[in-house]
């Protein structure tokens, strides 16, 4: 017995104790980042999609030229449409190796040949860039009016085109960083409305059953039983043509979020069907709580993180629907900018062949899908109590 009072064991004790209080008073939310942070791909793609809601968020700020409007360099007497891209050289070797970013300017020639449009290297010319460079004027953030953008040429009128330009002249570097704004927060934007339908019809379903639960789940049989892209098309083409791009917006949104809550709503649904019965719940009602809020403040937090993953998984379905509605003509339409209207311009055998690069919106889209599915899956396993 003596061996249990020395000052060792005495350490170990308290070392136990802490260990195990920090284990029992860690929260699920607590529990839940450090699963998350184990899967690494889902942890990387957290920081993609971060990236990408923030370059939608200071577009402005990163973009260096107006996306509407077409370049032309000092003393051209025309934009130059499908210009190549043209890469960034971060050091000059012309005096000894320094860091001075600048682009190289493309030569236009014509084949003799085959009389097609070629962009050669001139290594004479030159367009040296600067940080925090001034351009076209706009509100950031939508509050504060400058015209101070990341990086842009040194001198005023020079041009450069980091992934070409499209067939009117227009940036395409630009268009992409705008277009991410669209697309990235109609997917946002319509997982949440469609959240907010899943979780209240669901909600009311589960939670009162009888011909509640039997009317719900009828409309979610009917709406899932429907062709997605059928009915996508059929709603977006009965927009009326004439409608500014900032209605079209929030219809597409609509439309796209009224298909998308069936399947959070059933597991809303059979969640608190199971719930019921529980203690707590049982304890919420003898204390007095309304049925409201039995199922708002204390059934429905502990979904809260289901829900989210619920949430990030759904985000890509938006994104493909939005890019795909623009794509076909029946979502947003110029000159609202998003991957979509921008992968319009990809639709004919001459811009495969001669501008392979107006695809660049395409694969932002499957880098925002694939990181959004992987951060989805990574966060299901987190929120997953039974998979570990």
């Amino acid at each position: 017995m003596s061996e249990l009072n020395t000052p060792a064991a005495a350490a170990v004790q308290v070392n136990m104790a802490n260990l195990r209080g920090g284990i029992e008073y860690a929260s699920q939310w607590t529990l839940m980042w450090l699963r998350f942070k184990k899967h690494k791909v889902a942890l990387v793609s957290m920081y993609i999609v971060l990236a990408l809601y923030m370059t939608a968020v200071f577009s402005e700020f990163l973009a260096p030229f107006d996306p509407e409007i077409a370049l032309r360099a000092e003393g051209e007497y025309k934009a130059k449409a499908y210009h190549p891209p043209q890469g960034i050289h971060l050091f000059d070797t012309t005096h000894g190796i320094r860091f001075s970013p600048y682009v190289e300017v493309l030569k236009e020639k014509v084949d003799p040949e085959t009389l097609r449009k070629l962009y050669v290297s001139d290594a004479d010319r030159k367009i040296p860039l600067s940080f925090f460079a001034h351009g076209f004027s706009y509100k950031f953030l939508g509050l504060v009016k400058t015209d101070i953008h990341l990086f842009g040429p040194q001198k005023k009128g020079d041009v450069f085109y980091l992934f070409g330009s499209d067939r009117n002249g227009r940036d395409m570097f630009s268009r992409v960083i705008y277009g991410g704004r669209f697309t990235l927060s109609l997917g946002l934007i319509g997982v949440m409305m469609s959240v907010v339908f899943g979780i209240f019809l669901g909600g009311i379903s589960g939670y009162y059953g009888g011909k509640i639960d039997w009317v719900v789940q009828r409309l979610v049989e009917f709406i899932i039983s429907l062709p997605t892209i059928p009915i996508w098309l059929a709603m977006a083409a009965a927009l009326p043509k004439n409608w500014p791009p900032q209605y079209r917006y929030m219809a597409v949104t609509l439309i796209i979020s009224l298909i998308g809550w069936t399947q959070l709503a059933r597991v809303v649904r059979g969640r608190l069907m199971s719930m019921r019965g529980e203690v707590f719940v049982v304890a919420a009602h003898l204390d007095g709580c309304s049925e409201w809020r039995v199922i708002f403040r204390h059934m429905l937090p502990s979904l809260a993180s289901h829900i989210i993953a619920a949430v990030t998984l759904s985000i890509p379905l938006m994104i493909v629907a939005e890019t795909s509605l623009s794509f076909l003509g029946l979502g947003l339409q110029p000159p609202a900018i998003s991957w979509g209207v921008l992968l319009t311009e990809a639709q004919n055998i001459r811009s495969i062949a001669v501008a392979p690069w107006l695809f660049i919106p395409g694969g932002a889209v499957v880098i925002a899908v694939l990181a959004l599915n992987f951060m989805g899956d990574g966060l299901r396993d987190a929120a997953d109590p039974y998979s570990h």
